[in-house]
């Protein structure tokens, strides 16, 4: 017996196929009237004396992305007649979470504390819990890519990454 879900079981996964595809469609939806309404604000016409206005082609091609994301949410509603498969399993929704929520926290770590120190944490966190390497093997890796990032970007392309309170304290 397995451990791990079986992603084409409608009975054991987390949420059907059928509801993640009418979602996503859903959302892509509202971006595609966000978009329409952003693009007809620019100007959506046709103007006899310079062409298409800055928001033609934005405007027509955010109107497919609506029409075909709707046409999914009707075919997905009416298609009631066998059951839909699993999106994704316990197991699966599991190991997505073990980089979703470290990654979140990385992301918000970034903004108080800058990029390199919660970039050697980071790699540092995932090399422990995930790897299962030892202190020796991990600490020069988190400690080196910071310091290439650092280089590559601050030095070399001159392009500043967000910076936290130790890099102001040594002055950059």
């Amino acid at each position: 017996m397995s451990h791990g879900s079986n992603s084409n079981d409608p009975s054991g996964g987390v949420v059907s196929t059928r509801t993640m595809e009418v979602a996503v469609a859903v959302a892509l939806m509202i971006v595609g009237a966000v978009i329409m309404i952003a693009s007809w604000r620019l100007g959506a016409g046709w103007s006899s004396s310079i062409g298409p206005q800055s928001g033609y082609f934005p405007f027509y091609v955010a109107l497919i992305m609506f029409l075909a994301s709707g046409a999914t949410v009707v075919q997905q509603l009416l298609s009631r007649s066998k059951p839909s498969p699993s999106f994704i399993g316990r197991s699966e929704l599991g190991m997505v979470l073990k980089v979703l929520i470290p990654v979140t926290i990385f992301v918000v770590l970034t903004i108080y504390i800058g990029i390199y120190i919660s970039m050697a944490l980071f790699i540092g966190f995932f090399m422990i819990w995930l790897g299962r390497y030892p202190w020796y093997k991990v600490l020069p890796v988190a400690v080196a890519c910071p310091i290439a990032f650092f280089i590559v970007f601050e030095l070399w392309f001159l392009v500043p990454l967000p910076k936290g309170p130790f890099e102001h304290w040594l002055g950059y």
